[in-house]
């Protein structure tokens, strides 16, 4: 069973072309081609990232923070109280006036108490300022050595300044050094988020998040399989070429350089428009879809891996409504939000519940500037 299976996965009229086969893409002449085996290396390599990261976090991201003036905040632990515990946990983590009014009831506490414990309970659940930073730090490194690497690699190459150049001699295209190690990178990399990502920060955007770590997987991965290597390092570097700003602005928002933070935001919000709004439907995608039937007739690989650009499409779109939001508070507002996705810490104090806006998740809406907020959202 398990044999027919691996036959119909990498049956030939999926990932080639014509009347073309496995056997067109065998090495030999000095002509070197991507080989699915090729990709196993990622599964070591992404545990590596993961020890890399821990190292890097407690190493280096921490003295930075400390450095910065980012610390953690002091918590107060709740008191256990069986009553509250069980509100929280099955029915709701915000309840409102007249439940409260119930619990305080049940539990022989006063209104305030039954509040003020919600909001430590709450607090417990979130990730701290020093987390967010210390995986913003992670993030932006990875980030900016990858987009460094993907100049180097193609800067001198014909199909990095006319993208007809990518479908030249197709699917006969031989893998180079630098494009292995490129995709394997990249490739470990997102699989490293993929394993962490139950014990990273959650946003409200968690579930895109996921989609997103999936699909950039399997474009890569059918990128390497079809031999679509040119134009996956193309569109490997349109996205990591925003990803530096953004991760750049989170760190600066949690030092809270407000005026830095607010300038690289708006830097941010722009390159992500140029790059992922503009290039990648109207260079990219338009390259993967309008030139190969020039050279091939349209298979099923074709259509499969054009739907994935298209959902990737799809949730660059749902960021940029969630970026221009942002954007519009920043200029004819109160300045920049908080990052939208997170879960904000709330103040414990009393005398600081009337300070801020909060909508029904606990989520604070506005404050007073772009250091005492989030930022800007991951793609």
């Amino acid at each position: 069973m398990i044999g027919t299976i691996t036959e119909w996965f990498w049956w030939d009229r999926f990932w080639l072309p014509g009347n073309l086969t496995w056997e067109a893409l065998e090495d030999k002449d000095g002509l070197v081609f991507a080989k699915a085996s090729h990709l196993y290396v990622t599964v070591p390599y992404a545990l590596i990232f993961l020890v890399v990261r821990y190292l890097f976090e407690r190493l280096i991201a921490t003295p930075a923070a400390a450095y910065l003036g980012v610390t953690e905040k002091t918590r107060h632990k709740v008191e256990h109280n069986a009553i509250l515990e069980h509100y929280f946990t099955t029915k709701s983590k915000n309840p409102g006036q007249a439940d409260i009014t119930g619990l305080s009831k049940k539990c022989s506490w006063s209104s305030r108490q039954v509040e003020r414990w919600f909001r430590r309970r709450r607090n417990q659940d979130r990730p701290s300022v020093l987390k967010k930073f210390r995986e913003a730090s992670w993030r932006m490194v990875f980030y900016l050595a990858s987009f460094i690497g993907g100049i180097i690699a193609l800067y001198d190459k014909p199909w990095f300044y006319n993208l007809r150049e990518v479908w030249k001699g197709y699917p006969k295209q031989s893998m180079l050094d630098s494009q292995y190690w490129y995709y394997i990178l990249e490739m470990s990399f997102y699989l490293s988020l993929v394993l962490s990502i139950t014990f990273d920060v959650k946003r409200k955007d968690f579930r895109e998040q996921i989609i997103h770590h999936w699909a950039t997987l399997t474009l890569l991965f059918f990128s390497w399989g079809a031999n679509y290597i040119r134009v996956g390092t193309l569109i490997l570097l349109v996205h990591d070429a925003s990803d530096i700003l953004l991760e750049s602005a989170k760190i600066l928002n949690y030092a809270k350089w407000e005026r830095t933070c607010n300038g690289i935001f708006v830097v941010f919000a722009f390159v992500f428009m140029v790059t992922r709004i503009i290039i990648f439907p109207f260079w990219i995608i338009h390259c993967t879809w309008v030139y190969p039937p020039d050279l091939y007739p349209p298979f099923i690989g074709y259509y499969f891996f054009n739907v994935m650009l298209v959902i990737l499409l799809m949730l660059h779109i749902f960021w940029w409504c969630l970026i221009l939001r942002m954007v519009k508070m920043f200029l004819f507002g109160s300045l920049l939000t908080k990052d939208e996705r997170s879960d904000n810490e709330e103040d414990e104090e009393e005398d600081g519940e009337t300070s801020r806006m909060e909508d029904n998740d606990g989520h604070v809406k506005v404050t007073n500037g772009c250091g005492n907020g989030g930022g800007a959202n991951h793609h």
